[in-house]
């Protein structure tokens, strides 16, 4: 797993859960991976067109935009 559980845990709790199962931490960090695969790989494309071989914010912004 590249994303930490523990932030994970902390962003459901914050979001008003007062307990969670290891399951759910699980789970949500799966999800937030499989997304972030999707817009980096949309960003990357993004700056191909562009011609760089540089990611920026902005093309991380158009492709979380373009979801």
């Amino acid at each position: 797993m590249a994303i930490p559980k523990a932030p994970v845990n902390r962003i459901i709790k914050e979001a008003g859960a007062e307990r969670i199962s290891a399951d759910a931490v699980d789970a949500l960090v799966a999800y937030l991976e499989e997304d972030a695969a999707a817009v980096a790989k949309k960003a990357i494309g993004y700056a191909k067109i562009a011609k760089r071989q540089t990611v920026k914010a902005d093309d991380i912004a158009l492709a979380i935009d373009k979801e």
